[in-house]
């Protein structure tokens, strides 16, 4: 933050800015002040130092700052505009200059991937914690903030995947909180229509990458796309999606514990959906039933 974003208020570099950054100083650093902000309010407290004697409150700490910790969330959600950004302006004399007079090996983009890598190092640290305090004092505590760190891991890869919905017309943050995604076969049986198709349908599934919100079952096809020869990006485009009130579910399809099926208006529409595990299956079923009782 120092070395590189108040750099770009240095009137004596602003001449080595490249246009592509222009007024884009939020893109590129997305919420980073926000972050460090946090840590050096309640790390730089002594609060982290105070565990050293009594490492059963650290688990405290976590709980405490459950909330908190969604900001790492809104730092992954931008870093996909913060990359393009940065291959289109990396290598400018800027961040050249900025780099030497830091005297840094690494570039600005490898700083820029450490608030992803730390939000997956604390459920390391706790886990090791938890191998050295076997049924002592603040093992439940500990249990709980590792489930915490989890959760939030969770939330931050779905929303990862979330941003990437392409041509859904209405606004994904009305369809309440995203409990669950990821890639299924599936088979489709419609009622009405000509039975050739219902015939074909059987056979050969679809993929699709499922998104399962409190209010709505979204069903969308994975595209990837090599962005200028660098890694592939997924996004996912909007086939059809389901109201949460109007299904039903059956856990069980005959020949394939790996299936279950979704309906819609009394067997109107059946989705036959196979999980790549009985466990996956049981877990969808499982937030699914929490829907819809």
């Amino acid at each position: 933050l120092q070395g590189y974003a108040s750099e770009m208020d240095n009137p004596s570099l602003v001449h080595l800015i490249p246009s592509a950054l222009q007024n884009k100083k939020e893109i590129l650093f997305g919420n980073l002040p926000e972050i460090y902000e946090f840590h050096n309010r309640h790390v730089g407290t002594g609060e982290i130092e105070n565990c050293i004697e009594n490492p059963e409150l650290l688990a405290r700490c976590f709980l405490k700052r459950k909330e908190d910790l969604q900001i790492y969330e809104k730092y992954c959600q931008n870093k996909p505009r913060s990359e393009a950004l940065w291959r289109q302006c990396g290598d400018s004399i800027f961040f050249q200059e900025c780099q030497r007079k830091l005297d840094h090996k690494l570039s600005l983009d490898a700083y820029l991937l450490k608030p992803v890598q730390r939000i997956t190092k604390y459920q390391l640290l706790l886990k090791e914690m938890l191998k050295c305090s076997k049924n002592s004092e603040g093992t439940a505590e500990l249990e709980e903030a590792l489930a915490t760190m989890l959760d939030i891991i969770k939330s931050v890869n779905d929303s990862m995947h979330q941003i990437a919905i392409t041509g859904y017309e209405g606004d994904v943050s009305e369809l309440g909180k995203l409990l669950m995604q990821g890639s299924f076969n599936v088979w489709t049986d419609h009622k009405k229509g000509h039975n050739k198709v219902k015939d074909l349908a059987r056979f050969k599934p679809m993929q699709r990458h499922l998104f399962l919100y409190t209010k709505i079952l979204l069903f969308c096809k994975k595209r990837e796309e090599n962005t200028d020869g660098h890694e592939k990006t997924a996004s996912y485009s909007f086939k059809n999606s389901l109201k949460m009130s109007t299904v039903g579910i059956t856990e069980n399809v005959k020949g394939d514990n790996k299936k279950f099926e979704i309906w819609y208006n009394g067997r109107e529409e059946v989705y036959i959906i196979q999980a790549s595990s009985v466990e996956l299956k049981n877990t969808w079923i499982s937030e699914i039933r929490k829907v819809l009782t």
